[in-house]
């Protein structure tokens, strides 16, 4: 079975960052950063709280601009051609401030017009944003009267409206409720698949492990990390440790697991659905395993990473605290 996920990994480049320093007074917030964004990935972009991870994005988005290094944004470089960059991305940051006295339309009207798209052009892009989001029926609700979950969603709507490549997204899940942070991230799988590149930062790795591609960790403003989930979660051990969930519920699956070699563990749910299994990559290859899941007539509903190894990767990468 293919590894899609390698695969993407190989495409060239959306984003190219290269040796870039920034500080703030004797403050260093980035150091030395150096990593890559494949086209049509979602890659996660971690780090504890104060790691410099917004600082990162501000100078991405040409809001900051860097004081060493270089940043190239599909080819463009953002210091000499941040007006092409800007044609190309959408940023989202982590606070953000809705027009009080719109409508969810208007809101959206108004940036639409910045990007100077005309009336015609911004009914149906406006439309098509509303609808990607779920926010049709909100089109006319004032936005003072929004929740965090739909003001959130309202600013991702906002940030498509020039229908940008790279959506350069700031702790967007920030405060919200569990079934909002499903949601989000349904949506923004959605916005994968038509081909956008997502950038997205947070504090919490497991958060975005079942929907990125890869990972960049980085703390007290040093790139500790850069590559797949799946590189990341087995890092010095050997092992793989990941939760299938199948259609229907089987009875001989879990034995099949078992006879297996290599397959140092596995368990089963109640409902014979859900089967946490622990591999020695020496003997079997997940794709390997998947195949023979496949071979016993289960179909697999999904697919995940084992968030204790990737929560243990994390801790041992970084230290937690802003560099003085």
């Amino acid at each position: 079975m293919p590894d899609k996920t390698d695969t993407k990994l190989q495409a060239k480049p959306a984003l190219e960052i290269t040796d870039l320093h920034h500080s703030f007074k004797k403050h260093k917030a980035l150091e030395g950063l150096t990593f890559s964004v494949p086209e049509g990935v979602i890659q996660g972009f971690v780090g504890p709280n104060g790691a410099g991870k917004t600082t990162a994005l501000k100078i991405i988005s040409t809001l900051l601009k860097p004081q060493r290094g270089t940043v190239r944004v599909f080819g463009h470089d953002i210091k000499h051609e941040f007006k092409k960059v800007r044609q190309r991305i959408g940023y989202m940051p982590d606070h953000f401030s809705m027009y009080r006295q719109m409508t969810v339309f208007e809101y959206l009207d108004f940036f639409a017009a910045a990007y100077g798209l005309t009336l015609g052009q911004r009914n149906t892009v406006i439309d098509d944003v509303l609808t990607l989001t779920d926010m049709d029926v909100r089109r006319n609700d004032m936005t003072k009267g929004l929740s965090r979950g739909m003001q959130q969603r309202l600013s991702l709507a906002r940030v498509l409206v020039h229908d940008p490549d790279l959506l350069l997204l700031d702790e967007p899940a920030s405060g919200l409720d569990p079934r909002a942070r499903i949601e989000l991230m349904e949506i923004l799988g959605e916005l994968r698949n038509l081909g956008k590149t997502i950038f997205i930062s947070s504090h919490i790795l497991s958060e975005l492990a079942e929907i990125c591609d890869s990972v960049t960790i980085l703390d007290r403003g040093v790139v500790k990390y850069n590559g797949s989930i799946h590189d990341l979660s087995n890092r010095d051990t050997g092992t793989s440790g990941f939760a299938i969930t199948v259609s229907e519920p089987s009875a001989i699956l879990l034995g099949i697991l078992q006879q297996q070699e290599g397959v140092t563990e596995v368990t089963a749910d109640d409902e014979g659905r859900k089967f946490d299994i622990t591999i020695d990559l020496a003997a079997i290859s997940i794709n390997s395993l998947l195949q023979i899941v496949i071979d016993s007539g289960a179909m697999i509903q999904t697919l995940q990473s084992d968030k204790r190894q990737l929560n243990e990767a994390f801790m041992d990468l970084t230290e937690g605290g802003v560099r003085t």
